[in-house]
């Protein structure tokens, strides 16, 4: 008898972002994250960074060309469910990028605007930021700036949550349908969020801070995680506050491991579930 002609798939993902040689973040952290949720991950490797715990050492840019090959590549066999966007280094890979969304008509979009590493490394080129804003900004879902990004972004310190809420003003009238802006910088006992969307309710996200120095990766984690959720079948907030609770459980999973020297990653295999299996 012929085989039976498969009626599932699996949740896909797909992470444009730069590779962490050191494992913690990036698109390492993306695919960690994918698989722990029940999510089938891909890649589209934007560049190659020599990295590890303590700091960032060298990047070395792949040719848009390529990038855009890897897009088509995964999207026009296996196809995708959500897409999650991390380091962009340049306006061309950017335009690259806004290019095969376009393309190839994606629709769940996640974008972390990555541009300061937890060591303080700048990640970004300064003329890219404008066109980030400009190009994927009204493309993605929701933009997911942890404090120093979106200080850079609206140009000015947030040294609270009124701060928070006005540059998450801001970010919408730049483009953004939603912003989720990560307070975990701010001082205090309590890590606070803010979920913003355009036209709709503001909702506070409060929770304990975790006391741990493995941090690293914190921000690739939690946009990944929203994807994630988002792929199976989470609405925007549910999809957040699922993420957060799944970030949380990394951190503290991971809170007395020592991996490295500097800040080392979270535990994203703390709680693995089963691939998930839908309709075709």
């Amino acid at each position: 008898m012929p085989p039976e002609t498969p009626t599932l798939r699996y949740p896909r993902l797909l992470s444009i972002a730069g590779s962490d040689s050191g494992g913690g973040a990036g698109i390492q952290a993306d695919l960690k994250t994918f698989c722990a949720l029940g999510c089938f991950g891909t890649t589209a490797i934007t560049a190659i960074t020599a990295q590890n715990t303590t700091g960032v050492r060298a990047i070395h840019a792949v040719p848009v060309q390529v990038l855009a090959d890897q897009i088509d590549a995964v999207v026009e066999d296996i196809g995708v469910d959500a897409v999650k966007i991390g380091m962009l280094h340049a306006p061309d890979v950017v335009r690259t990028v806004a290019a095969a969304i376009d393309r190839h008509r994606l629709a769940t979009i996640v974008l972390d605007p990555v541009m300061i590493a937890t060591s303080g490394a700048v990640l970004i080129d300064a003329t890219a930021v404008d066109v980030l804003v400009r190009e994927l900004f009204p493309r993605a879902l929701v933009v997911t700036p942890n404090l120093d990004e979106a200080a850079h972004l609206v140009g000015r310190p947030l040294a609270g949550e009124r701060d928070m809420e006005d540059a998450a003003q801001r970010l919408l009238a730049m483009g953004a349908r939603a912003v989720l802006i990560k307070g975990g910088h701010l001082a205090g006992d309590q890590v606070t969020d803010l979920l913003a969307q355009a036209g709709g309710e503001r909702i506070w996200m409060r929770a304990p801070r975790i006391d741990t120095p493995n941090t690293h990766g914190t921000g690739c984690t939690l946009s990944s995680a929203i994807a994630a959720h988002l792929a199976r079948g989470l609405g925007l907030a549910d999809a957040v506050q699922a993420a957060r609770q799944y970030v949380r459980g990394a951190l503290e999973a991971g809170a007395r491991v020592r991996t490295g020297h500097g800040s080392g990653p979270l535990n994203h295999g703390y709680a693995p579930v089963a691939m998930l299996r839908l309709p075709l």
